[in-house]
């Protein structure tokens, strides 16, 4: 979420209540390999930014407001789009537009938070929209902002043996270099070992298909970047909505995408629905 967004949605959220959503302006139709099969909708405030599938098919949300005090007052103003894998949730920090670090937190079943923070690298962005761990639970997949040609990869922290200890800096390991440029990626997660769907707040709000050559390894791979469908933009209010967080649910089968409204809508997130045919 950029932070004009973010400034209108606070303002707005302290003035009005949520708002329905309802049949309006136009939508793009889902392409025949996924079916539309409903809409749900979240506060904005505290799912807006993401959305994670828990073991048991329930889902967990993150938005502005889901940022913890502790972490907060530590200068982690934003929360990305999460993951769960092996009963740990990973969440996606950053911080203020002069940080050096970005930051990785992984949160136990318990409720233990253990955290982890990445230098940047040379050339390296300090925007941290997602995060997403590839199906064998050893790799953590994130991304930055604005037009890109890679997406990051790191060694999934608590779940790969070579990831460091909390306190010590977070390396990258072989990146995933798109065969196309992206635009505005704020969400990823994995269909299966070799692709992924990843949300894009460009001009046409579109969902992405990340195909690549291999499994993660940690070495460099290659990702081969193909449109999957639009995601539709309805509303009572007029003007630009913003492509937000992506959840698949392997067990089910299920994949969730969210759409954040125009103002003054945008106090509600819709989470759309779909299955694959």
């Amino acid at each position: 979420m950029n932070r004009r967004t973010r400034r209108r949605l606070l303002t707005l959220a302290a003035a009005t209540g949520a708002l329905a959503l309802g049949a309006g302006t136009a939508s793009a139709a889902a392409a025949p390999s996924w079916s539309e099969t409903g809409t749900s909708h979240v506060n904005s405030l505290t799912g807006s930014q993401g959305l994670a599938s828990r073991a048991d098919g329930s889902l967990l949300h993150r938005g502005l407001a889901s940022v913890p005090l502790d972490l907060r007052i530590a200068g982690w103003s934003h929360v990305g789009d999460p993951d769960v894998s092996g009963g740990y949730t990973f969440d996606a920090y950053q911080g203020g537009d002069d940080a050096t670090t970005k930051m990785f937190a992984a949160t136990a079943p318990d409720g233990t938070r253990t955290t982890y923070e990445h230098t940047l690298d040379q050339g390296e962005l300090l925007n941290n929209s997602f995060a997403s761990v590839s199906p064998d639970g050893q790799w953590l997949v994130s991304g930055e902002w604005g037009t890109m040609n890679r997406l990051q990869v790191f060694p999934t922290p608590v779940l790969n043996r070579s990831a460091p200890a909390p306190g010590a800096d977070l390396p990258q390991a072989g990146q995933i270099a798109l065969d196309k440029p992206v635009d505005n990626i704020q969400g990823c997660d994995f269909t299966d070992a070799t692709h992924l769907l990843c949300s894009s707040d460009d001009a046409a709000k579109e969902v992405l298909e990340v195909a690549l050559d291999r499994p993660l390894d940690g070495r460099p791979v290659t990702g081969h970047v193909t449109t999957a469908f639009a995601i539709p933009q309805r509303s009572i209010c007029s003007g630009s909505f913003e492509a937000e967080g992506i959840d698949y649910d392997a067990a089910r089968g299920s994949l969730r995408v969210e759409i954040v409204p125009p103002s003054p809508c945008l106090v509600t997130t819709a989470v759309i629905a779909y299955k694959k045919n």
